[in-house]
This record gives C-alpha cells, sequence and structure tokens, in this order.
C-alpha cells in the first residue's frame, strides 16, 4: 500500500512500466511497487532472473501485475516474437530493483543473458528512462568493482538510486539496502515527469 500523496500516482495512469527483478532478499519489497504501480493505472510487465524466482514466486507478480511475467528469452507468447524488443519498445520507463552486484556487472559490460539484461539491452535510454535501484551487502556496495560498474552504468545513461543505509538480512550494518517501494515508486514517477 502507497503511504505517499496518491496525487502523486497521476502520470503513472495509461503508462508502460517494466519492472526487472534480480535475485536477493529485498525482492520482497518489489512486490509493493508492482502492486502500486498497477492499481495507479499503468500496465505493468515484470521480469525476473531464473535466481529470483527462487525468492519470489513469478506467480505473485503475475497475479500483482495482471499479466504474464517475462522469465525466458526462450518462452514466448507467440513462436519468433522477440518479447524482450517489443516489450522494450513500448516501455515509458524501467526499473530493475533489487539490482544485484551481479546484474551491474552484466549491464556495465554488456551481458545479457537473462529476460532482465536483454530488456535493458533493449531500450532506448534516449526515450525510455532505465532506473537501477542496486541492493546487497554493504561490503559488496563498497567493492571497487561495483563502484567501477557504477560509474560506467551513469556515463551510459542509467539512473541509479542510491541505496538506502541500515539493517540488512545478512546482518550487517550500512550502506546497500534497497530503498522502501514508495521510495522506488516515487522514483518512477519522476522518470515519467521528465
Amino acid at each position: 500500500m502507497y503511504h505517499g500523496n496518491p496525487d502523486n500516482l497521476a502520470p503513472l495512469k495509461g503508462r508502460k512500466v517494466a519492472v526487472g527483478v534480480c535475485a536477493g532478499i529485498a525482492s520482497y519489497k518489489v512486490c509493493g511497487v508492482v502492486s502500486t504501480l498497477a492499481q495507479a493505472g499503468a500496465e505493468v510487465t515484470v521480469a525476473m532472473t531464473a535466481d529470483a524466482q527462487r525468492f519470489v514466486a513469478p506467480l505473485v507478480f503475475q497475479s500483482l501485475a495482471g499479466r504474464a511475467v517475462l522469465t525466458s528469452p526462450w518462452d514466448a507468447a507467440q513462436p519468433g516474437d522477440p518479447q524482450h524488443i517489443r516489450a522494450a519498445a513500448e516501455l515509458d520507463a524501467y526499473l530493475i530493483a533489487p539490482c544485484t552486484m551481479d546484474m551491474l556487472a552484466r549491464l556495465a559490460t554488456g551481458r545479457c543473458d537473462d529476460m532482465v539484461s536483454l530488456l535493458a539491452a533493449s531500450i532506448d535510454r534516449a526515450k525510455t528512462r532505465c532506473l537501477l535501484a542496486p541492493s546487497m551487502n554493504e561490503t559488496m556496495w563498497r567493492q571497487p568493482a561495483t563502484q567501477r560498474n557504477l560509474a560506467q552504468l551513469r556515463t551510459d545513461g542509467f539512473a541509479v538510486l542510491e541505496p538506502a543505509s541500515g539493517w540488512q538480512a545478512c546482518r550487517a550494518v550500512g550502506p546497500g539496502r534497497l530503498p522502501e517501494s514508495d521510495d522506488l515508486v516515487d522514483a518512477i514517477v519522476e522518470s515519467l515527469r521528465r
């Protein structure tokens, strides 16, 4: 349930938004994002990595979004349908959350062998805003490789949302927490206003 001003959600009505979900305990927060987007009248497409499906079942996101979840480049609704190309061309915004250290590395180096990264690779970032919400252990967040990849992704035109700081499921305390679902929704709305 969205706790902000409901009037803030007006720009979502009729917009096409995708949410890419990567493997991480924080993926449960993304359920609230998808639910809020759908309730606000957005047409929501969810893409998931194979490992993300170990944390939250695709059926959960399908129920919240009211649409089939993109889980494999090899499973298409219609034979010969390059679903990642078609879906990307229609999008107004794309949020990847939680965006893991691995996904940051994939995007920074142009690897795209799952639906989340394929969708990101297929987006014209001059037209569609692609938001990354990193989430990982605070030590992983501070790694030089992570910081290098973040710098490259910003240069490449991705919008990187800063992670929150605090208690983490691994019992560490520090930066790397996924922002709360309301904050992620607000970031999408802000991207649509630009």
